[in-house]
């Protein structure tokens, strides 16, 4: 079964949206989500990230925010930044990607973290269509 982990910065909003949108989705792929940063660990889901993926019938998965790991990268066989600067953090965090596990959700844009925009909606629709193209992938 693949693999998949999901990040973002601080694991409240965009990775475990992404998390569970995927697992609506399918049950042929494992899936997590984890922050680059240290600022929301032990911390829920956002409540507007909640309410979104409810409004879209996305079931609510339990959820603690947690931190990547340097082992993370032997375990996962992708793993998905939602923008740049996760990117850049991921490749911190794990010294080097030498089997090029590492991508951005939607490869040609960053998807924009709703906590300073409040753009839940457009996050979700983002999100969406980049585990769609994970399934397309598949």
């Amino acid at each position: 079964m693949k693999k998949i982990l999901f990040v973002c910065h601080g694991n409240i909003c965009r990775s475990p949206m992404a998390e569970m949108i995927l697992k609506s989705l399918t049950n042929d792929i494992l899936c997590d989500s984890k922050a680059t940063s240290t600022e929301e660990l032990g911390n829920g889901m956002y409540p507007p990230a909640k309410e979104t993926l409810k409004r879209y019938g996305v079931p609510l998965l339990p959820h603690v925010a947690r931190q990547v790991t340097k082992e993370d990268y032997n375990f996962y066989d992708e793993i998905y930044g939602m923008d740049e600067e996760n990117i850049h953090n991921l490749h911190r965090i794990f010294g080097s990607d030498p089997e090029h596990k590492i991508h951005k959700l939607l490869e040609s844009v960053d998807i924009l973290d709703p906590w300073y925009t409040g753009d839940f909606e457009d996050s979700y629709q983002s999100i969406l269509k980049g585990c769609q193209r994970i399934l397309e992938k598949k």
